[in-house]
């Protein structure tokens, strides 16, 4: 039964417009790409739901979201075309309003991070959560940071939540900045005073570590709006960290099978975690112009 790939199910079609303005110049720090057009890997853990740059920008549009970063997703390996066509569509329309975050392998010659950069590229991701998402073994991801450091780039991690404990002697080892998406996966049943959410608290104050606020249908108990129970996890992070906090929709919510978010309700749900203004712009704009170097 480990060996059938399951169909994930499509994002929501129809986004409904937030009940907030974001600022001008939002961030989105979280997407991917999923066309037919682009070759799947055989070492893939799920099928992913057609999800195109086209239903990208109408979501976007609708959201009132300016900038992009392009995560690259377990589901094509080391193969980055889908983000990196991606990104440079965005940037040919309007410059320097899209980045992204590939996955490369162990043995990467600097002459592929270094066009990689010129094209608008930051960071690598680091995923061990999703089969098929971590082409390099932890071990040697010193000599990695070696590589890229000089570059300005940073690691970008997706892991189980419960991993965290575990994974902490590396996190402070490392010699370039990191960031974490969607609350480290740190259920929001187990509160603000379980370790692992403790765990990710002392990254973000410790100042080499970037924090999405993303997936909050991926870490409340519900699942569904108006995801109340990740308020207090959100809040306390931007109190530890308010200029190392950043946003994103995790669109088109791949690796789920039953029920996925409409994404207005996700924006929604950040400006009732957040309402001071001009923290909205540290978080949506700021924050993230400075990490991706828009």
């Amino acid at each position: 039964m480990d060996d059938i790939i399951k169909d994930c199910i499509a994002p929501d079609r129809n986004p409904r417009k937030p009940d907030i303005v974001l600022p001008k110049g939002s961030v989105d720090t979280h997407v991917h790409i999923f066309d037919q057009k682009y070759k799947l890997s055989p070492g893939r853990g799920y099928n992913p739901p057609d999800s195109t740059l086209a239903d990208l920008d109408h979501l976007h549009e609708v959201l009132g979201i300016d900038r992009v970063v392009f995560t690259q997703p377990s589901v094509y390996g080391t193969d980055n075309s889908a983000i990196l066509d991606g990104m440079m569509s965005r940037n040919s329309k309007v410059a320097n309003t899209a980045r992204a975050v590939v996955a490369v392998d162990g043995d990467v010659k600097e002459s592929e991070l270094e066009k990689f950069e010129s094209l608008g590229v930051r960071g690598i991701r680091l995923n061990t959560d999703n089969k098929g998402g971590m082409p390099v073994e932890m071990s040697d991801i010193g000599e990695l940071a070696a590589k890229i450091k000089d570059l300005g780039w940073h690691f970008e991690f997706l892991f189980p939540g419960k991993d965290i404990l575990e994974l902490m002697p590396t996190f402070k080892s490392l010699s370039i900045p990191m960031s974490i998406g969607h609350f480290a996966y740190q259920p929001a049943t187990s509160g603000i005073d379980a370790s692992g959410f403790k765990a990710l608290l002392e990254l973000a104050k410790e100042g080499n570590t970037w924090i999405k606020i993303s997936g909050a249908n991926r870490v409340s108990e519900t699942d569904l709006p108006p995801y109340d129970d990740v308020k207090p996890m959100a809040q306390k992070l931007i109190d530890a960290a308010p200029e190392r906090i950043m946003w994103g929709t995790d669109w088109p919510h791949p690796n789920k099978y039953e029920v996925n978010p409409n994404d207005g309700d996700l924006v929604n749900a950040f400006g009732e975690w957040v309402q001071d203004e001009a923290m909205r712009q540290k978080i949506m704009t700021d924050n993230p112009g400075e990490f991706y170097r828009f």
